[in-house]
Order: C-alpha cells, then structure tokens, then sequence
C-alpha cells in the first residue's frame, strides 16, 4: 500500500527522482570511502552497535543491488515514509513495499551509490546522514545529494523509517 503524493511535471520529476535516490540510498549503504562509517561514543549499548551495523549491511546491499539483503533488517510490517515532494513520495508498509519502492528507485540510475557518512544512534533511533553519488540513466551528469534518515528499532529490527531532505530537521525531530 503506497500513499501517492501530487504528480509532478518531468523535469521536476528527474531532479526530484535524484533527491529521492539519496534519500532511499541512506538507509541502504555501507560507509563511505573518504568519511568516518559510523559515530559511536563509549555510551553506545551494544544493542545500538547492532543496529548501527544491521544498517551498514543494508547500505551496502542496496548499492549491490541486492534489495532482499537491503531490506532484512527490518520488520516485516515496517512503515516507510519518503516526503511527498519526492518522486515516488509516500509512505510504504512492508517489507514488500519497501522492497519495491527500493527497485523503483535505483532503476532509475546509471551508476551510483548512496553512501553513509555518519550513523548516530539516539536512544530507540538511527539518524543516518546520507551522501548519493548518482548518474541518471540517460544523463552524463553527476549529482550529488545529501540527507538523513531516521530509522525507529524495536527488538532490533527498524520498524519505521523517515527520510529528511534537510539533515537538521532530521536530529531535531529526534529531539537532538
């Protein structure tokens, strides 16, 4: 089940087809080459180290373009809302939706990743900056986007998942 968000005209809908890319490539990549993987402090429980890396896995997954590794960390009626300006804007339920928005999105590029650069945990959440290093199919430019993600855990599977265009909304609606 998807919530559709208003339809967009073409050219709005490449540039925001980008944006939506990163945002979706967060939740989904291993670290990046020229920045720290992840942020934990000594308070850290082990339980957020999992998680933390349960999500590294997921990026990485999703890179390869394997969507079933890309979304095993996360519970089978997870709720996933991208915002409703970007292509394919929503909220997805279920693996399966989630799944199948992750293919929507990546079918999209020419080459790519969607890269990590810095996995907070705070309290029963994840904030994840995310750095998208795309070529659209059809295109010869590169694009890069950044943003954050906000995954919910409980019993160490994300239940929910919240992208951000705007890194500092995201800690702010963690309470950050």
């Amino acid at each position: 089940m998807r919530t559709v968000g208003r339809p967009l005209d073409r050219f709005t809908l490449i540039d925001r087809f980008a944006v939506t890319i990163t945002l979706m490539l967060l939740p989904l990549s291993v670290g990046c080459r020229d920045t720290p993987r992840t942020e934990i402090n000594m308070q850290t429980t082990d339980a957020q180290k999992q998680v933390v890396e349960a999500l590294r896995n997921a990026y990485s997954a999703f890179n390869r373009g394997d969507i079933a590794a890309a979304v095993s960390p996360f519970d089978p009626q997870i709720e996933w809302t991208e915002p409703p300006e970007f292509p394919g804007g929503g909220t997805y339920h279920g693996q399966s939706g989630v799944a199948e928005y992750l293919t929507q999105s990546r079918a999209g590029w020419a080459e790519g990743s969607s890269e990590p650069e810095r996995l907070i945990p705070a309290g029963d959440r994840v904030v994840v900056f995310v750095h998208a290093h795309i070529r659209l199919k059809g295109s010869t430019e590169w694009r890069d986007v950044r943003l954050a993600d906000v995954y919910t855990f409980h019993n160490g599977k994300a239940v929910s998942m919240r992208a951000f265009a705007d890194r500092e909304k995201a800690l702010r609606w963690v309470g950050m």
